[in-house]
C-alpha cells in the first residue's frame, strides 16, 4: 500500500500549515509506514493517509510525487 504522510521538519515544531511537508511510502499498514519514518527521521509527523483508486492516481501525476524508501 502507498501512504502520504504529513509532516514538520522538526519533532519540536508545532504543525503549521504553512511548513507542512509530504513524504510517500510504500508499508503494509499504517503503523509500519508511522514505524518507519519515526526510526528514519526526526520528523513530527501530523498525520498519515492510505492512497487507493483515483485519489492515488492524482497524486501520482504530481512532480512532487516520489517514493521515499527507508531501511525497514
Amino acid at each position: 500500500m502507498i501512504f502520504k504522510v504529513l509532516y514538520q521538519p522538526a519533532e519540536d515544531e508545532s504543525p503549521r500549515r504553512e511548513t507542512t511537508r509530504s513524504l510517500y511510502l510504500e508499508a503494509e499498514n499504517e503503523v509500519e509506514a508511522r514505524s518507519l519514518v519515526s526510526k528514519n527521521t526526526k520528523y513530527n509527523i501530523e498525520f498519515i493517509e492510505e492512497l487507493t483508486g483515483k485519489h492515488l492516481e492524482y497524486e501520482q501525476k504530481s512532480p512532487d510525487f516520489k517514493l521515499t524508501e527507508f531501511n525497514k
